[in-house]
């Protein structure tokens, strides 16, 4: 049996909420808070409905909840429908597997009709943390985001269902074997391509709930018996990181200094509903404005100089669909010249087809800069109608470790996100229950308080 394998599953295994740090459970329970109130902003999205309805056709018997919605499916099914939801507006965190929360949340909720009616929510803080900490180390395995995705991989996807299996291994108290097992036939399931980059196309929004519903049936299947490859991670023909990292992986960075650094920590909670390779950028023309003291009006010319991979990634100025729009670090831009933001409101179809928001595309300018490595920040260079010029590198974004969102804007983009489908009195509730998730004993309110009555 391999090592790293062998020593990650003894790690799910034996990590209870009294080894986490308290800054860490402060930590996943706004990552928690932040994922319900992105997924219920996309529970009606005309893509989860349509997605909802395929699922519900199988005529599987009700035992997990749609979140914001009065439906219930299988485990399986619910935990690819909530976190299909959860991505569906870019508004999830990332720095993880990178999008850990509409993965790792969707599958660990999914099964808590198959745990025993005392789970608390300590062990699903726990099983949260591990979920992020396992698809990140994956992803840290196979090189980190940057060659991985470079090479084509949505890492969401490929790590994202080994921190679901885990998650749910640990929620279902899988012993050592069982996690084991559960971890090599996620390996399997992995998948996902950059392909819908090229066209806009929805198929990014899937990957998430595909994660999800694959680490809850890997789980699911190892508490049965069913048996997963146990050298998943060893340098063998048909392993992940040889398939799928050939020249990039890192097999130590899987279980290097576990249990000290914990990597849920590194995560970011977004403030902008648009792919995190333009949150630098819209917050260096917000300052960029400020300082220059400009309107839309005043500005000549916007000139970013980008790397070469988020020029690949996010260099598109397509707006024919809301997916591609928000994968466009021009149109991010754009709207915060225009609107004053890029939240959700600013991604309408009403708007992403103004004949203003054409006329400021044309005054961005984007240049590639092959000294810049992948992992770089954009420089973003304004030149106002009366010749004035500022630049502007914001290392590091909001909504990062080193630069987090507020208490106030956390929970006032929760707010704004879970009331577009619940009750104002209900969103109160679940966000006072979010935010004392160590003291809750009942998860059935939980899961009431996710569901539209």
């Amino acid at each position: 049996m391999s090592q790293s394998i062998n020593q990650l599953a003894r790690f799910v295994v034996q990590t209870t909420f009294s080894d986490l740090p308290e800054a860490l459970v402060e930590r996943a329970k706004r990552h928690i808070l932040d994922t319900f109130g992105a997924t219920l902003a996309g529970s009606n999205s005309p893509i989860a409905l349509a997605v909802q309805q395929t699922v519900l056709a199988e005529g599987c018997a009700p035992a997990a909840r749609v979140w914001g919605r009065s439906l219930a499916t299988s485990p399986r099914n619910a935990a690819w429908l909530n976190g299909i939801a959860a991505h569906m507006y870019e508004l999830d965190d990332t720095g993880g597997c990178d999008h850990s929360g509409a993965v790792v949340l969707p599958a660990v909720m999914a099964v808590l009709p198959l745990c025993p009616p005392d789970v608390t929510g300590r062990e699903l803080i726990t099983a949260v943390v591990l979920g992020y900490e396992i698809g990140r180390r994956v992803l840290e395995a196979c090189g980190g985001y940057a060659p991985h995705n470079e090479a084509g991989w949505h890492s969401t996807s490929t790590c994202g269902v080994f921190g679901a299996a885990a998650a749910v291994a640990s929620l279902l108290k899988l012993n050592q074997n069982q996690t084991v097992q559960a971890l090599g036939i996620a390996a399997s399931f992995s998948g996902g391509l950059w392909g819908f980059i090229h066209d806009g196309s929805q198929s990014k929004k899937l990957h998430a709930g595909r994660a999800a519903e694959g680490g809850v049936l890997a789980a699911m299947l190892a508490g049965q018996g069913i048996t997963g490859a146990s050298q998943t991670f060893e340098d063998l023909w048909g392993g992940f990181l040889k398939t799928l990292a050939p020249s990039s992986r890192q097999p130590q960075a899987l279980t290097a200094e576990l249990g000290l650094v914990w990597k849920l920590n590194r995560c970011s909670i977004k403030p902008y509903a648009s792919c995190r390779g333009t949150h630098s950028a819209v917050d260096a023309v917000g300052e960029l404005m400020a300082a220059h003291r400009c309107s839309a009006a005043e500005i000549a010319r916007l000139h970013v100089y980008l790397n070469p991979f988020l020029q690949e990634m996010c260099g598109n100025s397509d707006l024919a669909s809301l997916a591609a729009a928000q994968m466009s670090l021009p149109y991010a831009m754009a709207a915060r010249v225009l609107y004053g933001h890029a939240g959700l409101a600013a991604y309408d179809a009403e708007k992403r087809g103004s004949t203003e928001m054409a006329a400021m595309l044309e005054r961005i300018v984007l240049h590639v800069d092959a000294s810049q490595n992948s992992n770089e920040e954009p420089i973003v260079e304004l030149e106002t109608l009366s010749g004035e010029r500022g630049r502007k590198q914001v290392t590091v974004p909001l909504g990062s470790p080193q630069n987090p969102l507020s208490d106030e804007a956390l929970l006032l983009k929760f707010q704004q996100l879970a009331v577009r489908v619940l009750p104002a009195q209900q969103t109160a509730a679940l966000e006072a229950y979010c935010l004392t998730l160590e003291q809750q004993t009942d998860m059935q309110e939980l899961l009431n308080l996710l569901t539209v009555h």
